[in-house]
């Protein structure tokens, strides 16, 4: 894989993880506690649970191509336990993915 769909990997997979991760967060819990509703728990937390898994490998496949840094890949794991984390990082490598497509310098 090349380092440009390495890039949309991560901020693909990245966004996902950050939604359902808003849509637990603020959809489903509430419907589980107000409304009684625990399965939906149930099938938002299983979504999340798989796209979390895929985001942890996105996140070492990126840092097998790009040769990260401890701190980058604590960053990028960080960010996925943070609401709207994902967000912000999905932004950088929106950046990042640019500068490949232009052959700039990847900061």
């Amino acid at each position: 894989m090349n380092p440009k769909n390495t890039l949309i990997s991560l901020r693909v997979v990245g966004f996902l993880e950050g939604l359902s991760f808003l849509v637990l967060l603020l959809i489903a819990m509430p419907l589980k506690y107000a409304a009684g509703l625990p399965h939906m728990v149930e099938i938002v937390g299983a979504l999340h649970g798989g796209l979390f898994i895929l985001y942890i490998l996105a996140v070492a496949w990126g840092a097998w191509t790009f040769r990260w840094s401890f701190y980058r890949i604590a960053e990028a794991l960080i960010a996925s336990i943070v609401p709207t984390g994902t967000f912000f990082l999905e932004r950088r490598w929106h950046r990042e993915q640019l500068a490949l497509q232009t052959n700039k310098t990847v900061p």
